[in-house]
């Protein structure tokens, strides 16, 4: 009788307690986050690419046409060949050589420049992202609010009112 009573009581508390966490799994309040689409859309994402673009546009742009004046006279050099004498073949090509490498330092810092600008964008639109998930999260009452995941039911993604708080954020 004593066993039964035990077993009655442990069958109980494990449905009482199944139901409590029924109970609290339904006032569970997920948020998904795309970042992919935050990067993409808003008005802080976009305005941070125009900036990096209008700020590095003269530098592209007079490595552009140094390029090209480096391949006209390579070209110019490759017709011209044989009919320069030794002496000055060599000296055109050593001016090509010391051309190019001159251009393809250049690009290297170009492109080590944008990629630490870029990340410095990066980071500043990550933090007020971060702090627009935070203020959807705590205004809205959700209590997990998860990036970038693999698979996710629509009706849990929060990234547009993400990206309207960071909009509105915009002219502050």
């Amino acid at each position: 009788m004593k066993t039964i009573r035990k077993n009655l009581l442990v069958a109980l508390v494990a449905v009482a307690s199944t139901w409590a966490c029924m109970a609290q799994a339904q006032d569970f309040k997920i948020g998904i986050v795309n970042t992919d689409r935050i990067l993409r859309d808003s008005n802080v994402a976009k305005n941070a690419q125009a900036k990096l673009e209008s700020e590095f546009l003269k530098r592209e742009k007079d490595l552009n046409e140094a390029i090209s004046a480096f391949k006209t006279a390579a070209e110019k050099f490759e017709r011209d060949a044989p009919t320069l004498s030794e002496a000055q073949r060599l000296a055109k090509q050593k001016q090509l050589v010391d051309q190019d490498r001159d251009l393809k330092r250049r690009q290297r810092e170009f492109q080590e420049d944008l990629g630490a600008r870029k990340n410095e964008e990066n980071q500043m639109l990550f933090e007020k992202a971060g702090r627009a998930v935070k203020q959807v999260a705590e205004t809205e009452k959700y209590d997990l609010v998860l990036q970038d995941a693999a698979y996710f039911n629509a009706k849990h993604d929060i990234t547009e009112k993400v990206i309207k708080v960071l909009n509105a954020s915009v002219g502050k």
